[in-house]
């Protein structure tokens, strides 16, 4: 996440901060290797403590996460922390707590790492539900849940393990199909478009709010892996719906400082409803999409709000979209761009994204980028999480339907090529 938007880290080393990094261990030899090498935006970063835990399983990041920060703040007057990343949220809500940092806060950084505690805090947006322990699942017998549901394991992120049922066998299959220590909550499907917000927060004032239109794989799969995203939202008659939708959920959430993602659905009344929340930094290339779409990078305003500084960030003036095209199983072999002055950059797992400079407001429709984001000879399979997306772009234009027209034809314009073995695709 830190090398998607590598302005995190310019912007602190320009503050004369010292950059101290807190992730799991499993990246412990990528991460040293790119801040070994001068030329990249990690050398800038002083330390790094690597944790072990497992994300699937509630509070495992905690004591390591503590540990490694225990050892800084006898060396270090710590100014500022906040979650780049899903993993982390919860153990820098505690940091922050204990060193009188600006944060969201501890209810909205524990709650927004739970899907059932979403569900407990959040009952005005929340579908019907139950939640089934670990202890519980197997003696579960689906008694009044309605087909087709939704179940969800409590503490994955990246839609890992989030799917539909249509019947009590199917339940029965999904929930046998979880981890032994996995809590995972029932809920009943709501149909309707998808949308998120992001937030930004301030002293518990919602400094900026914009919608962003969602599609995933729901319409021909099980599952929900997200394939674009649009903003600012076009779709008239939701916005204000669901920003005042957002308003109450924050509040609800005791949300202080900090940037939250919030996913939402309308259904044909023009309810909402909460999917989900999260309490950090914008996932996919919804940071790009911001810069692209209003003229400026989120990233300094929070860092700003992070360092308890005054904030602001503007509206969008343009339109913006991330798509993540869908792809044949096989092992990926290269990928092409048929597009003056755009080629593919490869940036493979957890490598550096590109940084894009926005246009001006009536500029014409303009293809950015096109990421391949798994290295030549990786397997590709289904879409069962966001990590099984393999290439993306991003575009903007001056209105909706230039930007609708410029994705047909740079879908046109990408293909994905699949390795050949003896002379069969692979």
């Amino acid at each position: 996440m830190i090398c998607r938007a590598p302005l995190y880290l310019r912007e602190l080393s320009r503050r004369g901060l010292k950059i101290l990094v807190v992730t799991p261990a499993s990246w412990r030899e990528k991460a040293l290797a790119q801040m070994r090498d001068p030329a990249h935006p990690a050398s800038v970063i002083e330390e790094i403590a690597f944790t072990d835990g497992d994300v699937n399983t509630d509070n495992s990041f905690t004591a390591g996460v503590i540990s490694g920060v225990r050892a800084w703040r006898d060396r270090y007057d710590i100014t500022g922390v906040y979650a780049v990343g899903e993993t982390l949220v919860e153990p820098t809500g505690l940091v922050a707590d204990a060193l009188g940092l600006p944060s969201p806060g501890l209810r909205a950084t524990r709650a927004c790492r739970s899907k059932y505690l979403q569900r407990w805090y959040l009952p005005e947006f929340s579908p019907a539900s139950v939640v089934v322990p670990a202890a519980g699942r197997a003696a579960f017998t689906g008694e009044g849940v309605s087909f087709p549901a939704v179940v969800k394991p409590a503490s994955r992120h990246s839609s890992s393990g989030v799917e539909t049922v249509h019947n009590a066998a199917e339940l029965r299959a999904r929930l046998d199909a979880y981890l032994p220590h996995e809590t995972v909550l029932v809920e009943e499907k709501v149909t309707g478009q998808e949308f998120s917000v992001e937030s930004l927060v301030q002293d518990g004032r919602v400094l900026f709010a914009s919608v962003t239109r969602k599609e995933t794989t729901e319409s021909g799969a099980r599952t929900f892996v997200e394939l674009s995203h649009s903003v600012p939202n076009e779709l008239d008659g939701v916005n204000q719906i669901i920003l005042d939708a957002n308003r109450r959920m924050l509040e609800r959430l005791a949300f202080a400082d900090g940037i939250a993602h919030a996913e939402w659905r309308v259904d044909g009344e023009g309810r909402p409803y909460l999917m989900e929340v999260a309490a950090r930094t914008p996932g996919d290339g919804l940071s790009i999409l911001y810069s692209l779409a209003t003229g400026a990078p989120m990233e300094p305003e929070i860092i700003r709000i992070a360092l308890g500084e005054p904030a602001a960030y503007p509206a969008p003036r343009r339109y913006a979209r991330q798509v993540y095209l869908e792809h044949e199983p096989g092992r990926l072999g290269d990928v092409t761009v048929d597009w003056p002055g755009v080629s593919p950059a490869w940036v493979g797992e957890g490598g550096l994204w590109p940084e894009l400079e926005p246009g001006a407001p009536d500029a014409p429709p303009t293809l950015r980028a096109v990421l391949v984001l798994k290295d030549r000879g990786a397997e590709l399979g289904p879409l069962h999480s966001s990590d099984d997306r393999a290439v993306t772009f991003l575009i903007d234009a001056a209105t909706p339907a230039e930007l609708d027209e410029l994705e047909i034809r740079v879908r046109d314009a990408v293909r994905i090529h699949l390795l050949e073995t003896a002379g069969v695709r692979m």
